[in-house]
C-alpha cells in the first residue's frame, strides 16, 4: 500500500507557483527580515508544527511555551514609539482625506520621515531603528487600527521595498541604498507582477541582457500593480537572465533580481491605478525600455531571483495579520460601543443572545489572529527558518478573519455601519485586497496542502526503505507500526495535556483528536492518489482549511495557557475564548475530513466541476430566465 505514495512530488511549475503564491498588487508587512527561508532544507530536522502535522508528528518546539522574545530593554524601546504612533494617526494623518483624494499630503509624508516611521526595520548602523519582528508587529497593529491605506503607503517602502537589499545586498549595496531608504527621504518598492504573470511568478517575461561591454544589464519589460510605484525611486525587480551551467556549459533562462533606480535611462512609471481601496497607496505600472542597470546592481547571485522573491514575501507575509489585528480591534470597539448603548424593543442590543454570539465570536477571531501573528513573529525572532507554512496560515486566516469581523461589525451597527462616517466601509474596501496580494489565499491554500503532503510522502518513503531491511531498522519500523496500531484502536494518540493549563485539557483533547484524524487522512490520500493528489484540489482545499484550524487551535491553547500560568488579569477571558475556538475549529476539521472521504461529496465536487465547465463554455450563465421559454 505504501508504494503508491512514495513518489509524491509537485511538478516544477506548480511547485514554483505554490511556493510563491500570487503577488499581484504586492503590499507589505511590518517585519525585520529573518534568515532566508529554506523550505526544502533536508540537512536539519524541520521544526515547523504545521509541516510535521501532515506526518502525524507532534513538533512543539515552536509552539509551546508561547514565545516571549523581548527583554525589558526591548519592551521599553518599542514602547517609546507607541505614543508617537498613536499621536501621528490621531492628530496628523487623516484617513478619510487620504481615501477621498487617493493621495497623502506632503506635510503627512514629512511627519513620517521626521518621526522615523519610514526606516524602522533597517538596522541602526544604516540610520534605521532596527526593530525586531515582534516589535514591528506591535506598531503595525496600531497603524492598522486607524488607516490600512497608510499602512500600505508606508509599508510597501518599509519592508518589501527594502527587504531584498537587507537580506541579499552586498556590503556596498547596503551602504549605498539603506541610508537613503531609512533617512534620506527616498522611497523603495517591489516590482514583480507582470501583465501575463500573477501566481506563476517564475514565468516573468521581463528580460535582462548583459551588454557587450559587460558593464550593464539591459532590461526590457513591464511590471504591473507596483505598490508605491508612483513615489518610489528605488525598485527591487526581477527579470529573466541567461545563465550558463558551469558543469555542462548548457545555457538556461533563470530569473535574477536587480536594484533599479528611477533615474536610470529607460525607467518610467505609468499613471496611478484607480482601486477599490487602499487608495492613497500609489499603485502603478513600472516600465523598462532598454533600461541600463549597472552589473553591480545585481541583487544576490545570478539566476537566484525566484528564491529571493520567495524569501522576501515568506519572511514578511505574516505581518499583514498584524495590521489587520489592529483593524479588528477597532471594529470590535465600534460594535461594542453601539450594542452597549443602542436600545431597541426597550432592551439594549447587548441583551439579545444573537448579538452576544456575534460580539463574542468577533472578539475570539481577533484573539486567534493576534495569537498566531505574535507566535510567528516571536519564532522568527528566535531564529526560526521553518516558519513558511505558519506564515502562510497566518496570512490566510487573519485576512479572512478581518473580513468576517468587519462585516459583522457593520451588521451590528446596521444603517450606521453602512455610512462613511463610521469608517467601517473604508476598512472593508481597504482590507479586500489583503486576501489577494502577498499570495492569493486560494493559491496559499494549495501551497499549504501540497507542501505538507510532499513532506508526508517523503516520510512514508523513508518508512518504505526501512521495511526493505526491517532488521536493520527495527526502531523506525516498530515506532511507526505501534503508532498506526494504536490509532486504529483509539489509543496512543496525540496528547497535548502536558503543555496546557488544566482548564484547557478538554480543548486540548479536541485539538489532539483533530490532529490524529488529520494525519490519518493525509496518509489515506497519499495511498489512494499518489502523484495525482496535485489535481485533487477540492480535497486539497479541505486539507488546507483543516491544517489552518488545527494550527490556530494550538496557538490559542499555547497563549491562553501562558496567560493562566502567569496569572494575567485577562486569563479567565482568554481561557474562555480558547475553549470556544477549539470547539468551533475542531467541529470544522471533522466536517472537512468527512467531506474529503465522503463518496457523496465526491459526486458533489464532480457536479460543481461540470457546472463550472458549462458556465465557461457559455462565457456566462447557461440557465434561462424564468420568464423565457427555451
Amino acid at each position: 500500500m505504501l508504494k503508491a505514495c512514495t513518489s509524491v512530488a509537485v511538478t516544477a511549475n506548480i511547485r514554483r507557483t505554490l511556493l510563491f503564491g500570487a503577488v499581484r498588487n504586492v503590499s507589505t508587512s511590518s517585519t525585520l527580515p529573518a534568515a532566508a527561508v529554506q523550505p526544502n532544507d533536508q540537512q536539519k530536522p524541520n521544526r515547523s508544527f504545521v509541516m510535521n502535522l501532515f506526518s502525524g508528528k507532534l513538533q512543539t518546539s515552536e509552539l509551546f511555551p508561547y514565545p516571549e522574545v523581548l527583554n525589558e530593554e526591548q519592551r521599553e524601546y518599542v514602547q517609546a514609539f507607541i505614543d508617537p504612533t498613536v499621536k501621528f494617526y490621531q492628530e496628523v494623518n487623516d484617513a478619510a482625506r487620504n481615501d477621498a483624494t487617493a493621495s497623502v499630503e506632503k506635510a503627512v509624508v514629512d511627519a513620517l520621515w521626521e518621526q522615523g516611521f519610514l526606516g524602522p526595520f533597517i538596522p541602526t548602523e544604516y540610520g534605521g531603528l532596527g526593530l525586531s519582528n515582534s516589535q514591528s508587529v506591535r506598531l503595525s497593529e496600531i497603524s492598522g487600527s486607524y488607516d490600512l491605506g497608510m499602512c500600505i503607503y508606508a509599508g510597501a517602502h518599509q519592508t518589501i521595498g527594502t527587504k531584498g537589499i537587507l537580506m541579499y545586498g552586498t556590503k556596498e549595496q547596503k551602504e549605498k541604498y539603506l541610508p537613503q531608504l531609512s533617512t534620506g527621504r527616498v522611497f523603495g518598492a517591489f516590482a514583480l507582477t507582470e501583465p501575463g504573470t500573477g501566481s506563476d511568478a517564475a514565468s516573468v517575461k521581463t528580460k535582462a541582457v548583459l551588454s557587450p561591454c559587460g558593464k550593464y544589464y539591459i532590461l526590457n519589460g513591464a511590471k504591473l500593480w507596483c505598490s508605491g510605484g508612483g513615489i518610489a525611486d528605488i525598485f527591487t525587480t526581477f527579470a529573466q537572465t541567461e545563465i550558463v551551467d558551469p558543469r555542462t556549459g548548457e545555457k538556461k533562462s533563470k530569473m535574477s533580481a536587480f536594484i533599479v533606480e528611477r533615474q536610470f535611462d529607460g525607467v518610467s512609471t505609468g499613471p496611478p491605478e484607480e482601486k477599490m481601496g487602499i487608495k492613497c497607496s500609489v499603485t502603478t505600472e513600472v516600465l523598462f525600455d532598454d533600461a541600463k542597470v549597472p552589473v553591480e546592481n545585481l541583487l544576490g547571485e545570478p539566476g537566484n531571483g525566484f528564491k529571493i522573491a520567495v524569501n522576501i514575501l515568506n519572511s514578511g507575509r505574516f505581518g499583514l495579520g498584524a495590521m489587520l489585528s489592529g483593524t479588528m480591534k477597532t471594529c470590535v470597539e465600534k460594535a461594542t460601543d453601539h450594542v452597549t448603548n443602542r436600545v431597541q424593543f426597550k432592551r439594549k442590543l447587548i441583551e439579545f443572545e444573537n448579538v452576544q454570539e456575534k460580539l463574542a465570536m468577533m472578539a475570539t477571531y481577533h484573539y486567534v489572529a493576534q495569537s498566531v501573528t505574535y507566535m510567528v513573529a516571536g519564532n522568527m525572532d528566535r531564529g526560526s527558518v521553518d516558519f513558511h507554512l505558519e506564515a502562510a496560515v497566518s496570512k490566510v486566516f487573519c485576512t479572512e478573519a478581518a473580513w468576517y469581523v468587519c462585516d459583522e461589525a457593520i451588521q451590528l451597527l446596521g444603517g450606521n455601519g453602512f455610512m462613511k462616517s463610521s469608517g467601517l466601509e473604508r476598512f472593508l474596501r481597504d482590507m479586500r485586497i489583503f486576501r489577494i496580494f502577498e499570495g492569493a489565499n486560494d493559491v496559499l491554500r494549495m501551497f499549504i496542502a501540497l507542501t505538507g503532503i510532499q513532506k508526508a510522502g517523503n516520510d512514508l518513503r523513508g518508512l518504505q526503505k526501512a521495511l526493505k531491511n526491517p532488521l536493520g531498522n527495527l526502531g523506525v519500523v516498530f515506532a511507526e507500526g505501534t503508532k498506526r496500531a494504536g490509532r486504529s484502536v483509539g489509543i496512543g494518540g496525540t496528547d497535548l495535556s502536558p503543555f496546557v493549563a488544566s482548564e484547557l485539557r478538554n480543548a486540548a483533547k479536541q485539538c489532539a483528536e483533530s490532529m490524529d484524524a488529520f494525519s490519518q487522512t493525509i496518509e489515506s490520500l497519499l495511498v489512494k492518489h499518489g502523484k495525482a493528489i496535485v489535481d485533487r484540489q477540492f480535497q486539497l482545499a479541505r486539507v488546507a482549511d483543516s491544517a489552518i484550524d488545527i494550527y490556530t487551535m494550538a496557538a490559542v491553547l499555547s497563549r491562553a495557557s501562558r496567560s493562566s500560568r502567569k496569572g494575567l488579569s485577562s486569563a479567565g477571558h482568554e481561557l474562555l475564548m480558547a475553549q470556544i475556538w477549539c470547539q468551533e475549529a475542531s467541529a470544522r476539521v471533522q466536517r472537512n475530513i468527512n467531506r474529503i472521504h465522503s463518496g457523496t461529496y465526491k459526486e458533489h465536487y464532480q457536479k460543481l466541476a461540470q457546472v463550472a465547465r458549462n458556465v465557461s463554455e457559455r462565457r456566462g450563465l447557461p440557465h434561462t430566465n424564468p420568464l423565457e421559454i427555451d
